[in-house]
């Protein structure tokens, strides 16, 4: 894709590296542009299935490069435009794998910090290293978690949770990470076993698979009335394609 993000598809199963190792994958406009052509070209890919998500080198993503902080105005100007539906160009980087129409896997190794954190957080499934940190770090810079934090974490974390790490800014291990739900579990090989998940589902029904994550993106913001008359309307569906293919 660009000399920020590489993406490679095989067998239905998108591997996508975010590819700024001298920088830790730090996120520069190169790098927020990159990923989100990456999640636009993979919208539009008809036959993925899954996605998996990593970085080149030691680190996942450590957080913003610190030339955006320098230049925070220019920032601040291009947060209220809605350039990518319902976000910006900087809440598209996270919120754009939640919104992907098939599961996205996540393999984070050592820091997933600020920015970092949250694009790790759009994932479905989240597996790490066990030496892997991850915090939502805003508040150390004086700002906020913006990249689609809160409308991700109120799905994952207790309220109580969610408020003591982005109050604080803590760093948490990954095994406190999994407890409080910011990741899934812990591989020693998290790329290895993401793949192999990523296989596992790709050997599914895609129809079946994307429905089942609209459902399940679903789940938090509708009412139970809106969710059962929104899983008969994705059955039906389901078994109309499963006649089709027996006939």
């Amino acid at each position: 894709m660009s000399d920020r993000v590489t993406l490679t598809i095989k067998d239905g199963i998108a591997d996508v590296l975010l590819s700024r190792p001298d920088k830790r994958n730090a996120l520069d406009m190169a790098m927020f542009e990159a990923i989100a052509d990456t999640i636009r070209t993979l919208e539009d890919a008809d036959d993925l299935r899954c996605v998996v998500l990593s970085g080149e080198g030691a680190d996942f993503c450590a957080g913003l490069d610190l030339s955006l902080m320098q230049d925070a105005q220019a920032v601040a100007g291009n947060l209220i435009e809605r350039t990518y539906g319902d976000a910006n160009l900087f809440q598209y980087v996270a919120w754009g794998w939640r919104m992907l129409p098939v599961p996205v896997i996540a393999a984070v190794r050592g820091n997933a910090f600020g920015g970092g954190c949250q694009i790790m957080l759009g994932a479905d499934i989240r597996i790490a290293a066990p030496d892997a940190a991850v915090a939502l770090m805003e508040m150390r810079w004086g700002i906020i978690p913006d990249m689609g934090a809160f409308p991700i974490i109120r799905s994952l974390l207790k309220d109580d949770d969610a408020r003591e790490l982005v109050y604080t800014a803590k760093v948490l291990q990954a095994d406190e990470a999994v407890k409080v739900g910011l990741l899934t579990r812990i591989a020693d090989d998290p790329l290895t076993e993401a793949m192999t998940l990523a296989g596992t589902i790709a050997g599914q029904s895609p129809m079946a698979i994307r429905a089942a994550k609209r459902m399940l993106n679903a789940m938090h913001d509708k009412s139970a009335a809106e969710l059962l008359h929104a899983e008969s309307e994705e059955q039906i569906a389901l078994l109309a394609a499963l006649g089709q293919q027996k006939r």
